[in-house]
């Protein structure tokens, strides 16, 4: 299990995170733009077991994504990075079963940790 699925608006930040993590063994990263264009690549492969999804995307943000996968009763780990969360997003967020949130800029030492530790409950969960 060392599948993500990266979902970022901004091009530059997209390439960061994938390279941030295949550089530390996260073998399988695909990356792409918005929440339409992360469901259809569910659609095609669903075997991300982490999500990293940008909050505020156009077309449709990281929680339309969220709120969609829910509604179709799918269980990514989903971890939410903004510069900006609302109280109402935060706990909307929370609510819908975001596994994490991070406020950019964040360090990428703090996004690997948090990835791993997702990681790792997934791969035990999987082995179970």
């Amino acid at each position: 299990m060392r599948r993500i699925l990266v979902v970022d608006d901004d091009p530059e930040s997209r390439d960061l995170l994938s390279e941030v993590l295949q550089a530390n063994g996260f073998t399988q990263v695909e990356a792409v733009a918005d929440g339409i264009a992360a469901r259809e690549a569910l659609a095609r492969n669903d075997d991300f077991p982490i999500i990293i999804a940008d909050l505020h995307m156009p077309n449709e943000s990281g929680l339309d994504l969220l709120r969609n996968l829910r509604k179709q009763n799918v269980r990514h780990e989903i971890v939410h990075m903004s510069s900006f969360f609302s109280t109402a997003e935060r706990k909307l967020a929370k609510d819908l079963g975001a596994s994490a949130l991070l406020n950019k800029p964040f360090r990428l030492s703090e996004l690997l940790e948090v990835v791993s530790l997702l990681a790792e409950r997934n791969a035990i969960s999987m082995s179970s």
